[in-house]
């Protein structure tokens, strides 16, 4: 076997593993027997003590775990450590940081190389093999030994997030209920302090919760039932097609029969439920286990098989799913989390239950985002490292400002929280005396605050908080409830409702802006860089018999009223403007014209969402009679940052000075064309920001319902002369640290900082 075979079997090997010990014995067997070493070893670092301690070792003494420590230039490992770069010895007792540690029998060892586990910058560990002779490693064995401890990063760091190195370095905490901090993508903002409730996909092996059986006769008779209905399931389809199966065909599905008989799988099922455990988590770890060892095989025909083990598990476990006929009790404070949280999963609960939702995937932008926005119910999306499958019923606080979660935590935390809980609670009685306010400067300068919406549940609380317009309506929204697209008559029902609602106010109805990552089920969009790839207006021009169906529908909705805004997404060329102008002034001429509708010319709007876009405003804004700024699309094409993915989400920046600097530049030309200029987006609801923006030159602020109020105080308690010498000193700060750190500092009365800063209890 290559060394490329060889790592690609030591991913499988590592990712279809639950169990962070097992992975760290897994590496080290592997490496050593791939590399020919007499030694391979991981020491990971322990942040309580700062040391390097081995955790995992094939060749040393086994005595040595978790004995030997090292810190940062100490030692060979201490070397590697601190320089952050492979060490390469073929007489390692010569070097000057050789340090002899009797307990780990490493005197036979000459030879010795070693590569820093990084992840982010931080080294996590030291990957080391050494041989009895001595020479020195080859380039194409260093080169594997660091691509092994590169794959090995990401795993660590997930252990590290989760808890289980901590439990790895120090087994007295295997069993504690101590406090974990996880982070994800913020994505509704707002606290919660609740009680987590799992949810979890159907015969999902990998997603089945680690519960103990309640009654282990009962689960016993239900895992009984699930496997005597899998064979009767496999019986049935070998009957069916025995007539088409050779006799090696049909041998298999006797095979499969008997894997569920007590001598084999259902064996040893019946002991892990007999040990305590309920039956779909004893099935889903014996599976996953078999899984994993089917799939470690060299023989590429007992590799295959895992596949057939992994259909014969998931078959099993939907009649052991099936057999939950109680209806679930969801507690008051439901804090829903599940690996890929959607909208649907709100089918069986009662709203009024839930508190928070978190969703191990997922971006600030998906649709159930979207859902919790409307209710304000805080929101954390892409927590990529949090073990939702260990925490039903577990305590837990939500924090959407920061996008942190934290599971058990302490009397000190949780009080902090409490007490920022309250605060909240009374800002928000406080904002409702303004809803029926005019949105006015302190000097009597008027900003018209609109909404983004896109739902009915949007479309309620807007009108409650006062909104004066709808500045972006999601028209993609009904296409996502549909299991096809939506009829024309279909779409003008729910059009016609948004228009008829905030009549005699402004709707801007953006068109179908999918792609990215907005997929609709029935027309999927394969790409490797989908961000960049086929999405909003280039999608309608591709499509016109779609894109000119939804203008019809817009067109005949605003039938009678005289509101209706059309902005066309995704602009980032005059041609494409162009192309789609003409087809939305065929579409107004067709239905006034030919067909006799009595319909005033809706106002037609480009958006400024990419670069392209920023350098053309003076040309689009003579085609168009309004433009409308889409913050998030154009912060994360500028930086360069995936504003959904959580690696880089540190970096995606709405205070970037050159997004400032193109917010400027934007609203400038705009200004000279006599374009009017809205901006949307996650930016025009952060108080600090909508300051900013006003003091830049906007006047048209649309942002999500739960933030308007918010945003209302705080621009009633500053003059726009104020808002412009804030941004004129922002424009020439050289990064957002310094920026924000001057926005915030700008303020000293309670009253206005309470506005900008919710988030009162500071995690490291």
């Amino acid at each position: 076997m290559t060394m490329l075979d060889s790592l690609r079997s030591i991913v499988q090997e590592v990712n279809s593993v639950k169990d962070f010990a097992q992975v760290l014995q897994i590496i080290v067997q592997r490496v050593r027997k791939t590399t020919d070493t007499g030694v391979c070893s991981v020491y990971l670092h322990d942040s309580s003590c700062d040391k390097y301690i081995l955790a995992a070792t094939e060749g040393l003494n086994p005595q040595a775990v978790g004995q030997i420590r090292l810190g940062a230039n100490e030692g060979l490992v201490g070397l590697v450590a601190a320089k952050a770069e492979p060490v390469n010895l073929d007489d390692a007792e010569s070097h000057p940081n050789f340090i002899y540690f009797p307990e780990s029998s490493e005197e036979r060892f000459r030879s010795f190389l070693g590569v820093p586990i990084i992840h982010h910058g931080l080294v996590l560990g030291v990957l080391v093999v050494q041989q009895a002779e001595q020479r020195r490693f080859d380039e194409s064995e260093e080169a594997f030994l660091v691509t092994v401890s590169a794959q090995l990063a990401g795993v660590i760091a997930h252990a590290n997030a989760t808890g289980d190195l901590a439990r790895q370095l120090t087994p007295e905490l295997a069993h504690s209920n101590s406090q974990r901090i996880f982070r994800g993508v913020p994505s509704v903002p707002g606290i919660s302090i609740g009680t987590a409730v799992l949810i979890t996909a159907p015969a999902d092996l990998y997603a089945v919760p680690h519960r103990p059986a309640a009654d282990i006769d009962h689960e016993l008779a239900l895992f009984a039932h699930a496997l005597e209905q899998a064979k009767q399931d496999l019986r049935a389809v070998h009957a069916e097609l025995s007539d088409r199966l050779n006799q090696e065909e049909r041998a298999l599905f006797e095979v499969y029969v008997s894997m569920l008989d007590d001598t084999s799988l259902g064996g040893e099922v019946t002991v892990l439920i007999q040990a305590g455990l309920s039956a779909q988590t004893a099935w889903s770890e014996v599976i996953i286990e078999h899984i994993r060892n089917f799939s470690s095989m060299d023989d590429p025909y007992l590799r295959e098989r895992a596949t057939d083990v992994r259909d014969l598990g998931r078959r099993v476990l939907g009649y052991l799913q099936q057999s939950e006929v109680e209806e679930r009790e969801y507690p008051a404070d439901s804090v829903l989390l599940g690996e890929e949280l959607a909208a649907p999963n709100l089918a069986d609960v009662s709203v009024e239950k839930v508190v928070a939702m978190v969703s191990a995937k997922g971006s600030r932008n998906s649709h159930l985002a979207i859902l919790g926005r409307a209710m304000g119910i805080p929101t954390v999306m892409g927590a990529m490292d949090l073990p939702w499958r260990e925490l039903e019923g577990c305590p837990v606080i939500v924090d959407g400002h920061q996008g942190v979660i934290i599971t058990n935590p302490t009397p000190a935390v949780l009080n902090s929280y409490r007490a920022q809980y309250h605060e909240e609670q009374v800002l928000a009685e406080d904002l409702e005396r303004l809803r029926d306010e005019p949105n006015l400067t302190l000097d009597g300068v008027h900003i018209n605050l609109w909404v983004n919406t896109g739902l009915r549940l949007d479309s309620l609380l807007s009108l409650d908080r006062g909104a004066e317009g709808v500045g972006l309506y999601r028209t993609e929204i009904p296409f996502f409830l549909q299991e096809r697209f939506p009829s024309e008559d279909e779409q003008r029902k729910v059009y016609r409702e948004q228009i008829e609602m905030f009549a005699p106010r402004p709707v801007t109805m953006r068109t179908l802006d999918i792609g990215g990552d907005k997929a609709l089920p029935y027309f999927p969009i394969e790409e490797a860089n989908p961000f960049l790839g086929w999405r909003g207006i280039r999608i309608s021009l591709d499509h016109p018999e779609i894109f000119l169906l939804q203008l019809r529908a817009i067109m005949r909705a605003s039938e009678g009223f005289d509101n209706l805004r059309i902005l066309l997404p995704m602009i980032s060329n005059i041609p494409e403007l162009e192309a789609a102008l003409e087809l939305v002034n065929r579409v107004y001429n067709e239905l006034t014209g030919e067909e006799g509708y009595q319909l005033h010319r809706p106002l037609i709007g480009a958006m400024i969402e990419v670069p392209a876009a920023v350098y053309q405003v003076r040309e689009i804004a003579q085609r168009v009679d309004f433009l409308s700024v889409g913050s998030n699309d154009l912060t994360q094409y500028l930086l360069a940052v995936d504003r959904n993915n959580p690696r880089v989400a540190d970096l995606y920046h709405t205070y970037h000075p050159a997004l400032l600097q193109a917010l400027k530049q934007i609203i400038d030309n705009a200004n000279d064309i006599g374009c009017p200029v809205s901006i949307c987006g996650e930016m025009a609801g952060d108080p600090l920001a909508a300051l900013l923006l006003v003091g830049l030159g906007y006047r048209i602020l649309s942002m999500s319902a739960t933030n308007l109020l918010r945003v209302k105080a705080m621009l009633r308690q500053v003059t726009i002369a104020q808002a412009q010498e804030l941004a004129t000193t922002a424009l020439t700060l050289p990064d957002t640290t310094q920026i924000l750190e001057f926005l915030e500092g700008a303020f000293t009365d309670p009253d206005i900082t309470r506005l900008y800063s919710p988030g009162t209890t500071r995690l490291s």
